[in-house]
């Protein structure tokens, strides 16, 4: 690979970069804008073009649309200083071979060239989707800027055209299921369903039926037929959340349906195929699980033929801004709130807490503190949990108590915030209706307003 095709409208960048490669070895020529780049790509088809994303004349996204257009296989570097999620996806998409933001790092540079060396020898192409992303669900919701998000954002790209299983890792609350469905809503079978299974949330029995459906009289309970999540999901996505904690027996079946993608209903015998993709996440550390036995080696490498790593909340820090940004959007927009102003000292109190529960334990932190809030403005005491965390104090006071009496407690303080709104309670505290109602009465919490009726009530009997 010796030609490069450099296509930028800042003049000292073109310079800068033709200084650097050519003194590297490669054959440089330059381009000060789309309608050119793509002139001088038609007459010397380079083996690498590297571009820019904004340009006058023709936008880098449709320059690199015309280039892969007059050769499917161009490597090509896009280059912006506009770092954001979409825009890497819709590259990725079109067909980059890689994306690299501004200020650049020749070091990362040159590397990204020397893989699409390696790449062009063996004579492999990167094959993405060109189609625009699903208007069923939007790829913004996941929000990061950090170069490990980018190359989540990267795969999930160029996961686009195939059905490859992916495995997904990551800490409770990091945004797993966010992922799993960005990959199917930007697939080429998004019109499919994407069909979600909790594996921990059923018995080793139900969780069999539920995934393979059973037929009439499996077992006890089983009055018909039913399907099950392989056959509802079609030609589309089924995400198999917490794969770690399914047992052997089930291990072993699953590992048929990936290998042969046959399967049958518990309880029958006819043998069914599945087109679905599977994508399974785990926050466990499956090499450990396979080296203590609890987990099988082969179903284990049969899932992870692709395998994303979520980064913890804690390691990608300077995503944090941007994270309460969008949370709060979406926060206001469910609790019909306008809390939006976030002062520096909250702004810091949040990017320097622990976040042990990750992204989800960020939005739950919000939701409460919007809950809180009077006006506007996000205050350090709508966070008394992060207050008291930088504090070094108990969560709720200072005086030592019981769990389940700062639970009580808790509870308490936010049916007063809300006016005893049960479902915005539910939303703040992260729990179902009837798990709320079933801990007022276990706490014996009264509604100040039912209390007031009873005492007119009284009242008015004794007068």
């Amino acid at each position: 690979m010796k030609s490069i095709l450099v296509i930028d409208d800042n003049r000292l960048i073109r310079q800068t970069f033709k200084t650097h490669l050519t003194s590297e070895g490669f054959d440089v020529s330059v381009a000060v804008d789309g309608g050119e780049g793509v002139e001088k790509f038609q007459q010397g088809e380079p083996d690498l073009v590297i571009l820019d994303i904004h340009l006058p004349v023709m936008d880098g996204l449709d320059v690199l649309k015309r280039i892969r257009e007059i050769d499917d296989k161009a490597y090509v570097i896009m280059i912006t200083a506009f770092d954001d999620m979409k825009t890497t996806i819709q590259a990725m998409k079109l067909g980059a071979f890689d994306y690299i933001c501004k200020p650049i790092d020749y070091d990362e540079l040159l590397l990204s060239i020397r893989k699409a060396h390696r790449m062009r020898e063996m004579d492999t192409k990167l094959d993405y989707l060109v189609t625009e992303a699903s208007q069923g669900f939007s790829i913004d919701n996941i929000v990061g800027r950090t170069p490990g998000m980018r190359e989540v954002f990267k795969t999930i790209g160029m996961l686009s055209r195939s059905t490859t299983t992916v495995l997904i890792g990551g800490e409770s609350g990091t945004g797993k299921e966010l992922v799993a469905r960005a990959i199917h809503y930007n697939s080429v079978n998004r019109e499919e369903p994407f069909v979600p299974v909790n594996c921990t949330a059923l018995a080793e029995g139900l969780l069999e039926s539920e995934l393979f459906g059973h037929v009439r009289g499996a077992f006890t309970g089983a009055v018909r037929d039913s399907r099950g999540k392989f056959e509802i999901a079609q030609k589309g996505t089924l995400f198999l959340d917490e794969i770690g904690d399914i047992s052997p027996s089930l291990q072993s079946k699953l590992l048929r349906v990936v290998e042969n993608r046959e399967f049958s209903r518990v309880g029958g015998e006819r043998i069914q195929r599945t087109e679905a993709r599977i994508v399974a996440a785990t926050n466990r550390d499956l090499e450990e699980s396979v080296r203590k036995g609890l987990f099988r080696e082969d179903l284990y490498y049969r899932l992870k033929v692709v395998e994303i790593k979520l980064p913890a909340l804690r390691e990608r820090r300077e995503d944090i801004p941007d994270l309460v940004a969008y949370l709060l959007q979406k926060i206001n927009r469910q609790l019909h709130t306008n809390v939006g102003k976030v002062p520096d000292s909250v702004m810091t109190m949040l990017v320097n807490s622990t976040w042990k529960g990750n992204v989800r334990e960020l939005e739950n932190a919000l939701t409460r503190a919007v809950t809180l809030a009077h006006g506007d403005v996000l205050l350090p005491e709508h966070l008394p949990l992060l207050r008291s965390e930088a504090a070094g104090t108990d969560l709720v006071t200072e005086e030592l108590t019981t769990l389940k009496e700062m639970e009580h407690r808790y509870i308490d303080h936010v049916l007063k915030q809300t006016g005893w709104n049960k479902s915005r309670t539910s939303e703040v505290l992260g729990i179902t209706r009837p798990t709320l109602d079933k801990k007022i009465k276990d706490y014996g919490l009264l509604d100040p307003r039912k209390q007031r009726d009873m005492h007119e009530k009284e009242s008015v009997t004794r007068d």
